[in-house]
């Protein structure tokens, strides 16, 4: 069961900060950075995103939304993490860092991507 210690919550949390920060400066990190596999793919990663919520064009997602959309998106299509995990822990962090309307956003867009 996951909890607020939980490592794996932890590094996604660590992860999604640098995604903000790297949104807000479009400053790269080093490359060993542990951000760097998702910034290898974030064209990719946006093109989908481009795809799945096409009523809403990248520059007007909050930038919050963008970055926890973009960590689901890498974990689910690049990464290891089984798809209803990336969706659920994606819609926890909407619900905590994001608006009111955030976490059914995130779910409607990582829904039409599993689908």
């Amino acid at each position: 069961m996951k909890t607020a210690k939980d490592p794996r919550h932890l590094h996604r949390i660590s992860l999604l900060e640098d995604l903000f920060a790297y949104s807000l400066s479009g400053i790269k990190p080093k490359k060993n950075s542990q951000l760097s596999p998702i910034l290898e793919k974030l064209s990719e990663i946006d093109l989908i995103i481009v795809k799945k919520a096409p009523k809403w064009p990248l520059n007007q997602i909050s930038k919050i939304d963008l970055a926890i959309l973009r960590l689901a998106i890498w974990e689910i299509n690049f990464g290891a993490t089984p798809p209803k995990v990336a969706v659920d822990e994606a819609v926890e962090l909407a619900k905590d860092y994001g608006n009111e309307s955030s976490s059914e956003f995130i779910n409607g867009v990582l829904g039409s991507l599993l689908k």
